[in-house]
């Protein structure tokens, strides 16, 4: 078998934080530049996933501590809807995506890595970005560097998620 280095993902492996960190990121906007977050409103937060799928994957989050998808009230739903109606056109047409995944895990079972908070997944898609090193060699590559996406994709998010 064999292995692939990818030293950004160990964190995700070895630092468990106490607490939820979609709370600790909601509650500490002035940690936003670190965090990632592209957005925050009275509602929710828009930030970029430290272990993405693809470059510019990015994750709306409702303020709201909830894992329970049904008990989330009905008006921050529609507020997360409309997020991502913004966001799936902020990737198309400022990022280049050639389409988007959107996508929840609830619960441990469903997949989620972060199961007591709900999120919602934006993961922008290119034509021939699965090869045969991700189905054959269960592996990505990324191309780009994960502070420089952010910064592009906060330039451009900066009044596009706000009309």
């Amino acid at each position: 078998m064999d292995y692939l280095y990818a030293p950004w993902r160990s964190g995700y492996h070895t630092t468990k934080q106490q607490g939820c960190v979609f709370c600790d990121i909601s509650a500490h906007s002035e940690n936003d530049r670190q965090n990632r977050v592209l957005h925050r409103d009275d509602a929710c937060f828009i930030v970029m996933n430290l272990y993405p799928y693809t470059p510019g994957h990015f994750m709306i989050i409702p303020h709201k501590h909830t894992n329970a998808l049904e008990d989330l009230d009905r008006d921050i739903w529609l507020h997360i809807t409309a997020l991502a109606q913004k966001g799936v056109k902020l990737l198309k047409t400022r990022f280049g995506a050639s389409g988007v995944n959107l996508g929840m895990n609830l619960g441990a079972a469903g997949g989620a890595g972060i199961a007591e908070h709900i999120h919602l997944h934006l993961v922008p898609r290119w034509i021939g970005d699965t090869n045969f090193i991700t189905t054959i060699g269960e592996a990505r590559v990324f191309g780009h560097n994960l502070d420089d996406i952010y910064q592009k994709m906060l330039d451009e998010a900066q009044g596009f998620l706000n009309d």
